[in-house]
């Protein structure tokens, strides 16, 4: 859990509670929590309460986007901090076209976990 700045903060275009995370997942929050736990999910304290939140383009209906748990998993053993991986799947990339975020919601993962492997290099 970690704390940005403005800029990353204004990269995402919409944030979730973890109440409201476990309320789509049809979960509790605990397991929420425990995603976050496990480096499936990135939750940071955002607001005038500094509640946790994640992005909500990282939820996708009732489940987690189809691929960020790999990609995040990618980008960590490449040594991105939390705020690092939040301003590289939220940057646009014309080669993908759009965001790697928007590219792991449209099942686009192949090509973004392909970018993510490329930064190691």
């Amino acid at each position: 859990m970690t704390e940005i700045d403005a800029k990353t903060d204004a990269l995402v275009p919409a944030w979730l509670h973890l109440p409201d995370i476990a309320e789509k997942l049809d979960v509790e929050v605990t397991r929420v929590r425990q995603l976050v736990k496990e480096g499936q999910l990135i939750a940071v304290r955002r607001g005038e309460k500094r509640t946790l939140q994640v992005p909500a383009a990282f939820i996708d209906g009732d489940k987690v986007v189809k691929g960020l748990s790999g990609t995040l998993t990618l980008l960590r053993d490449d040594g991105y901090s939390d705020e690092e991986m939040l301003e590289w799947l939220f940057t646009p990339d014309p080669t993908l076209p759009g965001t790697p975020a928007q590219a792991l919601s449209e099942n686009r993962g192949t090509e973004v976990k392909r970018r993510a492997q490329v930064l190691a290099v």
